[in-house]
């Protein structure tokens, strides 16, 4: 066979595969193709996420919760929090939510908007400050009786947005007993 109808074969067998594929005949190869392309797709999305899970993450600790004053209207409690960042770039804090505890009931609970950032490559401490209203420690009298003190579980989500990952919530607990200043701590 010359070159030239070599080339003329060719040329045909292209034109047919063409009008194969173009009239729908062939099918079973498309599903194969197909099915091989999703395969490989799930395993790109299955590394994809081994790896995103293999990311370290921000973590944080809190401290216990301690009597910071008094005003007309409630009591300040405070907490800190030491948020740790791993990353070398500064992250931004969304928000943070808590819900401070006490005999089972919700003393107060807030949300904290846009507390700033974490710093890159280093420990941000943040001070989370509670309000809790003079009713709510009317009310928790019966725990008070003796020792003059509460006994509290305080609830704190931190959520900070990452690149790549998106935005997730950090959840910190801490409880333990508080106790509240007596008139003699509050005179200077």
């Amino acid at each position: 066979m010359s070159s030239a109808e070599e080339g003329r074969d060719r040329r045909e067998e292209a034109v047919g595969l063409a009008t194969v594929t173009a009239t729908g005949e062939g099918g079973e190869e498309e599903r194969r193709e197909r099915g091989m392309v999703a395969g490989l797709v799930d395993r790109a999305k299955g590394f994809v996420a081994e790896k995103i899970a293999q990311i370290p993450k921000p973590d944080a600790t809190l401290d216990r919760v301690s009597f910071k004053g008094v005003t007309r209207e409630c009591i300040t409690l405070h907490s800190h929090i030491d948020v740790n960042n791993p990353y070398t770039h500064r992250i931004p804090i969304c928000e943070l939510t808590y819900t401070f505890k006490s005999d089972g009931k919700v003393i107060a609970s807030g949300t904290m908007p846009d507390p700033g950032w974490i710093a890159a490559s280093s420990t941000t401490k943040l001070e989370l400050p509670v309000k809790v209203p003079y009713d709510f420690i009317m009310s928790l009298i019966k725990d008070l009786s003796g020792d003059w003190d509460i006994d509290y579980i305080l609830e704190v989500g931190i959520t900070i947005d990452l690149p790549v990952v998106g935005s997730f919530t950090i959840p910190l607990t801490t409880e333990g007993e508080m106790k509240l200043p007596t008139f003699r701590d509050l005179i200077f």
